[in-house]
């Protein structure tokens, strides 16, 4: 049992639905990037998703992407992401780590030394948004041999042909993407996204959690009844692009948290 099925075991056993957070690893520099994960668990996180810089984001919007341009020219790199999870394990042994990410900087390090390098460092998932079903053998299988999860985006395009294909090898939780386009696009309705979770989980028993276009302790709340969790991510990113303290960004992120909790 890995960190995140140990957290999504315990929630259910208190009737709780989770809230996970999104950060940029090395946002905007390192040690302030360490801070803010290391203040999250106390913010009310469950899991931690930490994203990985990488040059091309296809699938980000405008706020995660000058994330990721901002870390990658404070010296991030994936060394420096391990490194940030080590340090982070140092008073944490608990807090899911689920790494965010592209497919380019794991291939150049090779599957094997990652997932070496990766589970040293304390991480307990992946997601890898570039990497289809198809290419399972390539990382996914490989990653849940080494004893970590590999979590796969479902999004309102996956229809109940594909969903089984999606599912297959999906482990830890499901992450709903609850709009069709890039992160920070757009608003999540949770009159359209209950409908949806609901035909997921009629097809698995993994948690699904909800991410994109949630962005205030409301929108965080009418998710959080409709799914297991709600993830949000560039609503928190832009916080710390505004140059908000790091305590004023942990607040907003009590806010959400709380949102979530309060169903």
């Amino acid at each position: 049992m890995t960190r995140i099925d140990a957290k999504f075991a315990a929630l259910k056993s208190q009737g709780k639905k989770a809230f996970v957070s999104y950060i940029m690893a090395g946002d905007p520099d390192f040690d302030t990037s360490l801070e803010v994960v290391k203040g999250l668990p106390g913010a009310g996180v469950d899991v931690i998703e930490l994203g990985l810089p990488f040059t091309d984001p296809m699938a980000d919007g405008p706020t995660i992407q000058l994330a990721g341009q901002r870390a990658l020219d404070a010296g991030m790199t994936l060394d420096r992401t391990l490194e940030l999870a080590r340090r982070f394990r140092e008073t944490d042994d608990t807090t899911p780590i689920v790494l965010m990410g592209y497919y380019n900087p794991i291939y150049n390090r090779g599957v094997d030394q990652f997932l070496s390098d990766a589970k040293a460092a304390g991480i307990d998932g992946l997601i890898v948004v570039d990497l289809p079903p198809e290419e399972d053998d390539e990382l996914c299988i490989p990653a849940q041999e080494a004893g970590l999860n590999f979590i796969r985006l479902a999004t309102p395009t996956t229809d109940d042909k594909r969903l089984p294909r999606v599912l297959q090898n999906t482990s830890g939780f499901v992450y709903y993407v609850s709009i069709t386009g890039i992160t920070g696009a757009a608003e999540a309705q949770a009159t359209d996204v209950g409908p949806e979770v609901a035909r997921i989980k009629s097809a698995t028993d993994l948690p699904v959690i909800v991410g994109f276009g949630i962005n205030t302790p409301e929108k965080s709340r009418a998710i959080a009844t409709v799914a297991d969790g709600a993830v949000v991510g560039s609503a928190i990113v832009s916080q710390i692009g505004a140059g908000k303290p790091v305590r004023d960004v942990l607040d907003f992120v009590k806010s959400l948290s709380d949102g979530a909790h309060s169903v």
